[in-house]
């Protein structure tokens, strides 16, 4: 039984059981680091950038065949912005498939992450959503560029620092 008159450490409180997939990461040499899991209770794990193809890669063999969303968060001004991806373990006969979280945690001046468009497809428009909302920049994807707001567009409009423009003059819009 623990000693109630002692203080808990601030620290204490912040460390994170590892999921299953934490482990099976750690046990296989992929540094991981394991975040608080959602109301849910999905396991999420924060993956340095330039560990996640080889991340992503080695979750792809291990059975995580779907991206079901990938999504760029801002933080708040001033503070990094996140690369985050969820996947899905999809088979025949499952009720409820396995799933995780995966962040990734970038600089707000150079915001830069290989794209895993070439693991899963489906992360086509998604990655050209995230640079086009938060300016995140996925390197080696086939087509990165706008996808909704036009293409002179200048900023990314959700950022939490985003200034809008008082109008937009469309050029050439015939």
């Amino acid at each position: 039984m623990a000693d109630e008159s002692q203080p808990v450490v601030a620290s204490e409180k912040a460390l994170v059981q590892a999921g299953k997939v934490a482990q099976w990461l750690t046990e296989n040499g992929f540094d991981n680091e394991s975040l608080a899991p959602d109301s849910a209770g999905v396991e999420i794990i924060k993956i340095e950038a330039d560990y996640l193809l080889p991340t992503a890669t080695a979750l792809y063999a291990y059975g995580f065949n779907y991206l079901q969303c990938q999504c760029g968060i801002d933080m708040g001004p001033g503070q990094e912005l996140v690369s985050m991806y969820h996947l899905a373990k999809m088979a025949d006969n499952v009720d409820k498939p396995e799933e995780v979280r995966i962040k990734v945690f970038l600089p707000r001046e150079n915001p830069r992450v290989a794209s895993v468009y070439w693991i899963w497809r489906t992360a086509d428009w998604q990655e050209r959503e995230s640079y086009d909302m938060y300016g995140i920049v996925y390197e080696g994807h086939p087509n990165l560029k706008r996808i909704l707001m036009p293409e002179d567009w200048v900023g990314f409009p959700l950022r939490k620092d985003y200034i809008s423009p008082d109008f937009y003059e469309l050029q050439d819009a015939y």
